[in-house]
């Protein structure tokens, strides 16, 4: 598996330093305010990719965080049960089977 990821990751790699040298002309980008950004285009995709998967991440931060405390909350409850079964009280005695009295046929 390791060898077939490494194949696709080279694979990958060539495609897209292909198409990073097809794409190196010169691109204007019009922000409001009449701000100008000038660059190659490659670059202009690559900032606009890291600029959306940053937000992207801080977009799911919150709900990270609220998975993470439910689940410690999770795990202080179980422990909290455990202990509470373990002390004191004794395990259920298992079923008493009585010789005298027979399955049907």
């Amino acid at each position: 598996m390791k060898f077939v990821s490494t194949i696709v990751g080279v694979i990958l790699f060539v495609l897209f330093f292909g198409f990073a040298l097809k794409n190196t002309q010169e691109v204007d980008l019009h922000f409001f305010l009449n701000y100008e950004l000038r660059g190659p285009l490659v670059l202009m995709l690559l900032a606009f990719f890291i600029a959306g998967a940053a937000l992207g991440i801080l977009a799911l931060t919150p709900t990270v965080f609220r998975q993470r405390r439910q689940t410690s909350q999770h795990k202080n409850t179980i422990q909290a049960l455990q202990s509470a079964a373990g002390t004191g009280n004794a395990p259920p005695a298992p079923d008493a089977v009585n010789p005298a009295q027979k399955l049907a046929p």
